[in-house]
């Protein structure tokens, strides 16, 4: 473990040196703050067995700070904000008792920056890969006006419903997902072990076979003989998508599709525009500018066609364009929330509008998750009939025209 000197300040101004053993600079200073001192030097002395290789690997596998911790967190802090709790006290309670270890890891560097001088949106920030932008946006509207409390509150009903969205769309695609499985694993074990044996059979009988027969024996042979090279295939072409997936237009393209899929894009469609209005109807209330706001909401869609579609808003209202014809030009929404965009121009109460647009796509998309599996249904269906009827063909046919000719040769 590495060993460290450190030189800290105490309530009476004095000056304490010290050495101490612990994982990383981070547990250091969270050692001198639980002991009432302030750090003013740390220095690494030895630094254990010297690899760094152990830390990296252990970085690879670290878990990711996902939505329902960072909902958890805010919940938690608006309880201790409400109780008049002071940040950095509050931050030093989380980091003791939170399990998850990057955001236990997140949140002693953040306690080490506040006391530093640092505020708390400015130490998020150098830390994007855990809290988003929009969450970080709204922690500083928060420390700026006096209303953190506040802020905390409604990131985590904003995260809460978000996650919510999320995993009901994820539950009604398990289904259809463990059918495709279960296919593609069937057609696999029926190449590799069953069409061979009938292959065998119909070679010693020497008799004509139809073309559906000769494909699905070609397409064996082709499992069975080269089964190294697709299994090499089926781990590299993932890479690849992912690698062209970072070019930008690569990612744009490919996100436009997924909203154009039949059943899943337009049910993908509507979270995305629920997510925009009720991202955007947050960021309004709390008094965020009108074109900060696109920019941050833009950026969390997660999604580059509709990114871009919600930076040309962002650009046109810049340019003194109103939101409601921003809205129209950049054909992303209905007629119906269009009209709500115009009302809010007129009537300065966008954001309470937005909140009704992102109730009704929600809504479209409660009732699109819940019909889903009955319009997938019939799809899984004719695939699975399809290749039944496949085998149906390519298999039974010749075995009764070699038994018809058996019995015609009686």
């Amino acid at each position: 473990m590495p060993k460290f000197k450190y030189k800290a300040k105490n309530s009476v101004g004095g000056y304490i040196n010290a050495t101490t053993e612990l994982a990383s600079k981070a547990d250091v200073i969270d050692e001198i703050v639980r002991a009432g001192l302030i750090p003013i030097e740390i220095t690494e002395i030895s630094g254990g067995d010297g690899s760094i290789v152990p830390k990296r690997i252990r970085n690879l596998f670290k878990p990711k700070v996902k939505t329902e911790q960072l909902v958890l967190f805010c919940r938690q802090m608006y309880s201790l904000s409400k109780a008049g709790i002071p940040m950095i006290r509050a931050i030093t309670g989380l980091s003791d008792s939170i399990d998850h270890p990057a955001l236990k890891e997140s949140l002693i560097k953040i306690n080490r920056d506040l006391i530093g001088g640092k505020s708390l949106a400015a130490s998020m920030s150098e830390q994007q890969q855990i809290y988003p932008p929009i969450f970080i946006a709204m922690i500083n509207v928060g420390e700026n006006t006096g209303m953190l409390e506040n802020i905390f509150a409604q990131l985590a009903a904003y995260f809460e419903l978000d996650l919510s969205t999320k995993k009901s769309i994820k539950s009604a695609m398990r289904y259809p997902m463990i059918v495709m499985i279960f296919i593609v694993a069937a057609v696999v074990i029926l190449n590799i072990f069953v069409i061979p044996v009938f292959s065998d059979m119909f070679a010693k009988f020497g008799v004509d076979l139809p073309l559906t027969t000769r494909i699905l024996i070609g397409t064996s042979n082709f499992f069975v003989h080269y089964w190294p090279l697709l299994l090499a295939v089926s781990i590299v072409i993932p890479f690849g998508i992912r690698r062209a997936l970072k070019v930008k237009e690569v990612r744009i393209k490919w996100d436009q599709y997924k909203l154009k899929i039949p059943v899943l894009g337009n049910i993908q469609y509507m979270a995305l525009l629920g997510r925009f209005c009720r991202s955007f109807s947050l960021m309004l209330q709390s008094g965020v500018p009108l074109n900060l706001c696109l920019k941050l909401v833009a950026e969390a869609l997660d999604n580059k066609y509709l990114e871009d579609k919600v930076l040309g808003m962002q650009k046109q209202i810049e340019q003194g364009v109103s939101l409601s014809q921003t809205a129209v030009q950049c054909g992303m929404f209905s007629p119906l929330v269009l009209q709500m965009f115009a009302v809010g121009d007129e009537t300065g109460r966008v954001d309470e509008l937005l909140v009704e647009g992102a109730d009704y796509y929600e809504r479209e998309v409660d009732y699109g998750v819940k019909s889903l599996t009955a319009k997938i249904e019939p799809i899984l269906l004719a695939i699975v009939s399809v290749i039944v009827g496949i085998l149906a063909l390519g298999i039974f046919a010749p075995m009764w025209d070699m038994y018809g000719a058996m019995q015609g040769g009686k």
